[in-house]
Order: C-alpha cells, then structure tokens, then sequence
C-alpha cells in the first residue's frame, strides 16, 4: 500500500495528486503538438476544479502558470500568456518596515499626536484654541470608547498637558463635553438593532387583523352542504 508520505510532494497540493500525475506525463509526450493539446485539457480540468473563481480576472493566465509551477517549469508548450520563470517565484518580498515608534497613549492612537504636532504649527490665536479643545475632545470621547468607566476633565486636561508638552494651552475652566453626550453620540451613529414596544404591539396586532381577514375569507370560500 502506498501513502502519501511516501509519493513526491506536490507542488500546489490544492489541485491533487490526479493533476499532478496528468503534468507529469504530459512532460513525457515527444510529440509537441499532441503534448499542447494535454496542456489545453489538463488546464480545463484545473478550472473545473475552482469554479467558482471563474469570475476573476485573469483567471485562465493563474491557471497556466500553475500549470508550469507544478511541471517545476519543466513542460515545454505553447502558452497563450508569457512564460513565467523560476526565479520569478524563489525572489522573495521586501520586508515591509513596521513602525517602531512609540505611543504614549494607546487608546488615543497615533494620529492624534500627529495632529498635535500639527496644531503646534498653528499661530497664537482662537483658531488655535479653538482646535486645542476639540483635541481635548476628542481625547475625552476616545477614553470614553476605550475605558467603560466615565473620565472626569481634570483627568483628560492632565494627559493633554502631558501629550503637547505644555505647547499647546487650554481654558479649563470651561468643561469638555460631557462623556454620556459622546456616548449617546456614538450610539446614534450605529445601526439600531432593537425595535421599540410600539412598534411592535402595533406590528402584532397587524398580524391579529390578517389572520382574522385570513379566516373569514376562508369561511367565505368553504363549500356549503
């Protein structure tokens, strides 16, 4: 008996060993024209197999460099798109760089100290504070969304010190928005799941009218005796 452990390992091992073994004999036909006429029937039993990525572009042009990824680039036809070579899969991505700065505050992001940084720029004057508080804002709104219990201004002013390193200034005498107000703000903001009492008393007693309807127009249709 044989196992799979046993057989060669398979290139792309979600078309099969039956695909496989179609390549590999496919390679062994001398004849070139009956060797492209395999080709062309193993890559229409290849989208048989994945119907449903038929749909995508440039479907066919996949399926012909599969087909060449599996014959180890060793099948020798005529392909109606480029012939991709090995080197062109065994060249490995660039790394992508991940940013290694750090945030002091995660919940807030990093955005927001781009945008300070921003604000900092900015003139002395009420366009400046008035984009000061709603930096201050949008930090009480973030602990909000981030923290389950409420945050009181005193704590938010503290950290806004600590985040524009006192560049930036604010009137603290005048209070942020309160935080059940940018609760219920984002609340509004999301898709209601629920639907109210009301309507749904009234949505049952609809269907109490058309099932009433329902069995008197039964009553009235049934063959009298």
């Amino acid at each position: 008996m044989e196992y799979n452990t046993q057989l060669p390992k398979l290139q792309i091992p979600e078309y099969g060993r039956n695909i496989q073994v179609m390549i590999d004999h496919c390679i062994t036909i001398e004849d070139r024209d009956e060797r492209n006429k395999c080709a062309k029937a193993i890559i229409q039993i290849m989208g048989q197999l994945n119907p449903h990525l038929r749909d995508i572009a440039d479907f066919t042009h996949k399926l012909w460099d599969h087909l060449f990824i599996i014959s180890k680039f060793k099948l020798d036809v005529d392909s109606p798109y480029p012939r991709p070579s090995a080197e062109t899969f065994e060249t490995k991505p660039a790394i992508v760089p991940y940013p290694a700065t750090k945030i002091r505050y995660k919940h807030y992001g990093k955005t927001i100290e781009r945008i300070i940084d921003v604000a900092k720029t900015y003139e002395e004057g009420p366009e400046k504070k008035e984009l000061s508080r709603l930096i201050a804002n949008h930090l009480k709104k973030s602990y909000v969304n981030w923290n389950k219990d409420s945050v009181t201004d005193d704590v938010i002013f503290k950290q806004f010190k600590e985040m524009t390193n006192n560049e930036l200034h604010i009137d603290e005498s005048s209070a942020l928005t309160h935080a059940n107000e940018l609760k219920n703000k984002n609340h509004n903001n999301q898709t209601p799941i629920s639907v109210s009492v009301g309507g749904t008393n009234k949505h049952r007693h609809n269907n109490k009218k058309n099932k009433s309807k329902f069995k008197h127009r039964n009553n009235n249709n049934r063959p009298t005796s």
